[in-house]
């Protein structure tokens, strides 16, 4: 069986994050890089926060899709470049919006958790909760206009 790098990177939008289901690994940034050398398959993953919880089941999850396809693969980590919320696609914050959960921003307001936009109803009329809630990449904010409490994604 010829396996293409194109047919992987279909495969591996199979895979979500544990933690964010509205995003596959791809939307994410997660996965980095595949390599074929000699029919040995590498995916190249990167992890989005220090000590993430859910690496080792994405990791798992990158194996049973691929080898429910006839593919065996290792899967890399790799932390060098460092994950960024930069790396995240204008569609996977739209998605992240859509889910009810605050997309990271890009401007040093958003970094320090200011001005962050209620993903119910746009206001910007939110305060910080916590700075970390379900996970530690999320802090908890709530909404003084739809009264509304919502996670935002930090920005890394």
């Amino acid at each position: 069986m010829v396996i293409s790098e194109e047919k992987i990177w279909e495969l591996l939008k199979e895979v979500r994050d544990p933690e964010l289901p509205a995003l596959d690994i791809i939307e994410m940034g997660i996965a980095r890089e595949i390599k074929i050398e000699s029919g040995k398959v590498t995916v190249v993953i990167t992890p989005t926060y220090s000590g993430c919880p859910a690496m080792f089941m994405i990791e798992t999850e990158i194996r049973d899709v691929l080898s429910k396809n006839g593919i065996t693969c290792d899967v890399k980590t790799t932390y060098t470049p460092a994950w960024t919320t930069d790396w995240l696609t204008e569609e996977a914050r739209e998605k992240l919006r859509q889910y009810g959960i605050a997309p990271p921003g890009k401007d040093i307001e958003e970094i320090f958790n200011k001005n962050t936009k209620c993903p119910f109803c746009g206001s910007d009329d939110t305060k910080l909760v916590s700075n970390f809630g379900s996970t530690a990449c999320k802090s908890i904010h709530y909404c003084n206009s739809c009264v509304q409490p919502f996670e935002h994604f930090k920005c890394i």
